[in-house]
């Protein structure tokens, strides 16, 4: 429960109360609660000094109009002063504190103590008027303990000093009767003070009965709150999901397309006459093209988490190093690029190409948030998380940092949206920043953005370090060769149910010299197989309807399990059993991709 203003000043005024503590054993546990009771006395405070000097007035007046004491007047002068004093010390604002609190139980104490002393000193010889100072102090006494009762030590200041004194005038009378009237008058104080006693008690529980009620909707309210975030988070994390699969769904239709494009277009440029160079520029043309949906299709995989993905041992040093003129020839001339990255930085656990595709996806980022130039630097270290966002342990910590435009916070919020973008139209597609958040949970890391307006932006790409120990030089990237060519003819059996894909990849593989049989189903497939048409190899797609590449491959292996399978698919994670068991070749591929495909299968 959050305390309230003055909590040390509260423990602080509870120790000295300690004595007044042991007289009724019901003082505050809390500061809270004596906060409380000494308010309630407060609120009282404005009815006991009307009813003091008015009685007081009241009082003086009979006094010295009846008996002649021009004494009261001293005595009322006296009684105006202390009501003076108290209610300046009412009146004063803020918090209850300690000084204030022994303030008020002081001018409490000293105004019974007027009318005790006042009752001593004033009190005449005739009966009549000793009984008016009997019932006068007791309705004293008994107003005090109905305005008083909160705070219970404030009850017993008034009644001691106000009804002591008059029982003690009373005990030293001559007669028993003054003895049975002293008698009385003390039983009436006792009784006064128990009544007191047990309605402060009450107003401690009631009170109690407040702040545990003020405690547990405090809980309430934060653990309502916790379910609202839990539940926002929950449709949101729904929400990607779905996009996820929506997104990853057309980019695997996407790929299909791709494949009888790009394949028809490289097959359509090996047969083109050398000396046609209008025709050559067109084909080269929609190959960009092309090959421009397939990064897009990369990017839309990626951020679906549907990219076949291998982590691997990577030495961030040596990757960013070996892509650092291919990030420099993407920015201007106005546009400053540092490498700052420390060559002992460890090694991390993630998929080499969708890193350099992410890095480089940052620093276009930036670039685009520089127009009129600035600096880019990317910078590495070894950090442990400081937020329950990743598991501990040590994380390398990859940073891209511009000194652009920045982003204010709503677009901060929206930056890893898929399809979001402040670019204007046919610049940016607002799948980069997914990518790279997708990338980095994939990989067990993090991705972290932080933007100023104004200033720049930096974003943190967390990755988990390598389980490997000892680091490995990298190998040096063999020059492009020739697509190899099989080691003899083979006949294939290609199964896929869209037609463009079948004709496009027959076409590859008779322009590679095998023999192609064509199936549309799995079903067909075997039923091409169980007639007895020969077959050396099955290429099969995954995402097939009634009978899946898995299913189809799962029964090859069992009728005849010295047959190799060769699953072609786009897709990451496949549903199913078996699905680890079978080669595969990744979607969209072109012939030279087939071509080794095919010969190491």
């Amino acid at each position: 429960m959050e305390r309230r203003g003055g909590y040390h000043e509260g423990r602080t005024s509870a120790g000295r109360h300690a004595s007044l503590d042991r007289w009724y054993g019901l003082m505050a546990k809390t500061p809270d609660l004596q906060a409380e009771r000494l308010k309630a006395v407060r609120a009282q405070l404005p009815f006991a000094l009307v009813a003091t000097l008015g009685n007081a007035a009241i009082t003086t007046i009979l006094l010295a109009l009846d008996l002649g004491q021009a004494e009261a007047f001293a005595w009322f002068a006296v009684m105006l002063a202390i009501t003076g004093f108290r209610f300046l010390v009412g009146r004063s604002g803020g918090p209850e504190s300690p000084r204030r609190a022994w303030a008020a139980l002081a001018g409490t104490a000293a105004s019974g103590l007027g009318w005790g002393l006042g009752a001593l000193w004033l009190m005449p010889a005739s009966e009549g008027y000793q009984l008016f100072w009997i019932f006068l102090i007791g309705g004293m006494c008994a107003g005090s303990a109905a305005l008083h009762y909160p705070h219970f030590p404030t009850v017993l200041a008034f009644l001691l000093p106000a009804g002591l004194p008059l029982v003690l005038r009373i005990a030293f009378g001559e007669g028993p009767r003054h003895h049975a009237e002293a008698l009385l008058l003390l039983s009436f104080l006792l009784a006064l003070s128990l009544t007191a006693l047990r309605s402060s008690r009450q107003f401690d529980a009631m009170i109690r009965l407040q702040i545990d009620l003020v405690a547990l909707q405090a809980r309430l309210n934060a653990e309502i709150a916790e379910r609202r975030a839990t539940e926002a988070n929950l449709v949101h994390a729904q929400k990607m999901e779905a996009v996820g699969q929506l997104t990853g769904g057309i980019a695997h239709d996407f790929n299909n397309l791709l494949m009888a494009v790009l394949g028809s277009l490289k097959l359509l440029r090996k047969r083109l006459a050398p000396e046609d160079a209008k025709a050559r520029q067109l084909i080269e043309n929609a190959l960009a093209g092309a090959e421009r949906g397939a990064g897009l299709t990369r990017r839309l995989l990626a951020f679906g988490r549907r990219q076949p993905s291998r982590p691997e041992r990577v030495e961030l040093h040596r990757l960013v190093r070996g892509m650092s003129d291919l990030l420099r020839n993407s920015l201007s001339a106005a546009i400053r690029f540092q490498l700052r990255l420390p060559p002992n930085l460890p090694a991390v656990q993630v998929d080499a190409n969708q890193l350099e595709l992410a890095l480089l996806n940052l620093v276009v980022n930036a670039r685009d948030a520089m127009p009129a130039g600035g600096t880019i630097t990317i910078t590495g270290r070894v950090a442990e998380p400081e937020a329950e966002a990743l598991p501990p342990g040590p994380y390398v910590v990859l940073s891209v940092t511009d000194t652009g435009e920045g982003m204010d916070d709503a677009t901060l919020a929206r930056a890893t949206e898929p399809f979001f973008t402040t670019k204007p139209a046919g610049k940016g597609t607002g799948l980069g920043l997914p990518m790279v958040q997708g990338l980095a949970l994939g990989s067990g890391g993090h991705f972290l953005l932080r933007s100023i307006p104004g200033v720049g932006t930096e974003a943190e790409l967390w990755l988990p370090l390598s389980p490997a120990e000892v680091a490995t030089e990298a190998a040096p990237s063999p020059a492009p060769a020739a697509p190899p060519r099989p080691a003899q003819r083979r006949s294939v059996l290609l199964v896929d149910d869209d037609p463009l894909v079948l004709a496009s990849t027959r076409d590859m593989l008779e322009d590679l010299g095998h023999v192609v049989l064509e199936a549309s189903s799995g079903p067909e497939a075997l039923a091409l197989l169980r007639a007895g048409r020969a077959a050396d190899l099955v290429i099969t797609d995954y995402a097939m309807p009634g009978m899946t590449g898995v299913q189809l491959a799962n029964a090859i292996h069992r009728d005849w399990p010295g047959l190799p399978v060769l699953l072609a698919t786009g897709y990451a994670e496949l549903p199913g059993e078996g699905e680890g068991a079978f080669p595969r070749l990744e979607k969209p591929f072109d012939a030279e991709a087939l071509a080794r495909a095919t010969s190491l299968s």
